[in-house]
């Protein structure tokens, strides 16, 4: 299975500017700059990119692993945060951050442990990056409402 997207630079670093898109049609000449990247720009740029692509492949494969626990989640939230910083001459990715919240019916604490620690090591985004990924998980229970009178 290949997915594809191109992009497209015209310029130099910092004046320059390009387009992101991809087969689907989801992104569609996306404007993407120097600015978006390392200032406060209203484009894309990579790192959201992959921070989108993480949590949504971490979030999938949590579904799995739930599943081959006997479990199915109600709810799955994951928030990435991908961290761009300075290596020597260039820049590196040094960090994804995953937070998830997950309303689970029935899941008992080792079990919601077990699969988020086997979907981030199994999520295929996971593997590709070659940084630190951490992970915060919470389990969400449904609080009892009171008895009426």
């Amino acid at each position: 299975m290949d997915r594809t997207a191109k992009a497209q630079w015209k310029g130099d670093l910092k004046s320059g500017a390009g387009t992101i898109s991809s087969a689907s049609g989801v992104l569609s000449n996306t404007p993407y700059s120097f600015r978006d990247r390392f200032e406060q720009g209203t484009g894309t740029n990579p790192e959201e990119l992959l921070a989108a692509a993480h949590a949504g492949c971490f979030s999938m494969a949590l579904s799995l692993m739930l599943q081959n626990e006997g479990l199915k989640a109600d709810s799955i939230e994951t928030t990435c945060t991908v961290t761009l910083e300075k290596e020597g001459d260039g820049f590196a990715i040094k960090k994804s951050r995953l937070q998830m919240i997950a309303r689970i019916p029935g899941a008992s604490q080792d079990a919601f442990d077990r699969a988020a620690q086997a979907a981030k090591e199994g999520c295929p985004v996971s593997k590709l990056f070659d940084t630190e990924i951490t992970l915060q998980a919470k389990l969400e229970t449904q609080l009892s409402s009171p008895l009426a009178d």
